[in-house]
């Protein structure tokens, strides 16, 4: 996908993006909290706090508010792990699985709509969902 799109696309896709789940309802999450959801979601692997604090440059506290904000929606749970019972790991959840699915389908349609109108005044997909 990047190497077909500009950076100034990739940047509006984002936008268009980030705008429509402000809009929606459901959960507003932070960058920080955005970055540790697709990490869980999109690497596979038993995600600890040491690991997504490593893996994201992140200090362990940030990381622990990310989850528990996460926890808090849904999004994602902590198990202790039955191999290490000192450590925790980070669950997907159902709720979580569809926010992803949501937000691929929002940023596809981002994607759509910078492809078939480029300039900023276009109509925003945001806009487009508030209206359905």
């Amino acid at each position: 996908m990047a190497t077909s799109q500009t950076a100034d696309q990739l940047v509006g896709i984002l936008r268009e993006t980030v705008v429509a789940l402000v809009r929606r309802d459901g959960p507003d999450l932070s960058a920080r909290q955005l970055a540790v959801f697709l990490t869980c979601y999109l690497r596979d692997g038993g995600h600890t706090v040491r690991g997504l604090s490593a893996e994201l440059n992140v200090s362990k506290p940030a990381i622990t508010r990310a989850l528990d904000r996460l926890g808090e929606l849904d999004l994602a749970r902590r198990k202790i792990d039955p191999l290490d019972r000192r450590s925790v790991l980070v669950q997907r959840t159902l709720k979580g699985a569809a926010f992803l699915r949501d937000l691929r389908g929002i940023m596809g349609e981002a994607g759509v709509a910078m492809k078939k109108n480029p300039a900023p005044a276009r109509e925003t997909v945001s806009a487009r969902r508030a209206s359905a």
